[in-house]
């Protein structure tokens, strides 16, 4: 869908230097999706694998490549991760874990939607769980996913207030935060100081 150099807005990395690559395509249909033009695939929006190593050579300044959508995983990643780790990039990803995470990856990023639910393996793939609050429930709702996770003292705990409920969900995340210091706070930065 599109491809360009940020810094990463959120979890783990929050303030590094990312080159993206959006996958159009999904059909988890989160209501509050920041990117609803992600769903659909044009044809005009096939790239080859040869166009993308081009970008990474020309675009990608830092060594991190984020594959997000949409929903990346409706694909078979293999190739895509064996080209970014080709041109010398680390290999990020960003999922709901609706569908099996293909692929060669340095750093997963699982962030589950009530509408499709992550497969089992996602749970035991990913190194940072990141869960949007979108409503109070959401944080009790995050803690049942992170107890489908095996190794967690290795995985990132986060929990994201969603945009538009920011100044409601935020307190309450603290709070929460207070008394489960296992959990941390991501923030949607790249919103607050104005970048892609």
């Amino acid at each position: 869908m599109e491809s360009f150099l940020t810094l990463q807005g959120e979890g783990a990395y929050t303030g590094k230097n990312a080159f993206f690559l959006r996958l159009a395509g999904c059909d988890v249909g989160c209501v509050w999706c920041d990117v609803k033009e992600s769903w659909t695939v044009g044809e005009e929006q096939h790239k080859s694998y040869d166009w993308i190593r081009e970008k990474l050579k020309t675009e990608a300044k830092g060594n991190i490549v984020v594959v997000t959508g949409g929903e990346p995983c409706i694909y078979d990643l293999n190739k895509l991760t064996t080209v970014i780790k080709e041109e010398g990039k680390r290999t990020h990803i960003e999922t709901s874990g609706a569908y099996e995470i293909t692929g060669d990856w340095d750093w997963v990023t699982l962030s589950p939607k009530k509408f499709k639910e992550p497969v089992a393996s996602s749970y035991q793939k990913c190194d940072e769980l990141k869960v949007v609050v979108f409503h109070p429930s959401d944080i009790a709702w995050a803690q049942k996913h992170a107890e489908k996770i095996k190794n967690k003292e290795s995985v990132r705990l986060l929990l994201q207030p969603e945009w538009s409920k920011k100044e409601k969900m935020t307190p309450l995340i603290i709070d929460f935060i207070y008394d489960n210091p296992e959990w941390g706070l991501s923030l949607q930065t790249h919103k607050y100081i104005g970048i892609e």
